[in-house]
């Protein structure tokens, strides 16, 4: 398999890719209901459009189909309350893939963003070559960082980075969970 399932159930939520244009007036509204919460960690927010949205969304089918980022939107009850994501960076090596998760204020605190983790760290290893997961937020997000600690991940390494968000601190952390850790696990 060298993609990610389109559809991932999980106990009580879906993950499912995202349906560019169909999509676009539940995901704005999602975001412009979350942006209070969003705002100190997410450097995207400050530039936030319904044009904005709509770029983000019609360019989602063009990088699952080359394979270097699979992005879905969590879906609870029927409504979309967030996004994730599981992708490569340019600056990291090819058998290591990242996690991405932000969520409505709503859907908060139901363990949701950790089962999200854990489906998408599940799909990256069923992809060929990838060794390793990571997890990567500002270490004053606590809420962000408890969820790679749930998961079984370690503290990988901590590197400097720009403070695009008003509430970053100018570090990364980076959080890893290897294949074989997450098999014994």
């Amino acid at each position: 398999m060298d993609h990610p399932q389109h559809v991932i159930a999980l106990d009580g939520a879906t993950l499912r890719r995202f349906d560019g244009e169909a999509d676009l007036p539940e995901f704005f509204a999602v975001i412009e209901e979350s942006l209070e919460h969003l705002r100190p960690w997410m450097p995207w927010v400050g530039e936030h459009s319904r044009a904005k949205t709509a770029e983000f969304l019609a360019g989602r089918a063009e990088l699952w189909a080359n394979g270097r980022d699979f992005t879905y939107a969590i879906v609870l009850d029927g409504a979309i309350v967030g996004a994730c994501g599981l992708f490569r960076r340019e600056d990291t090596p090819d058998e290591v893939r990242e996690i991405g998760y932000w969520l409505h204020p709503a859907a908060t605190g139901r363990g949701l963003a950790t089962r999200t983790a854990r489906a998408l760290a599940d799909e990256a290893f069923r992809l060929p070559g990838v060794e390793a997961v990571e997890i990567v937020h500002d270490p004053a997000n606590r809420a962000s960082g408890a969820v790679p600690a749930r998961l079984g991940f370690t503290e990988h390494l901590r590197r400097p980075a720009e403070a695009l968000a008003p509430a970053e601190t100018g570090e990364e952390l980076v959080w890893r969970l290897t294949k074989e850790r997450a098999s014994a696990q």
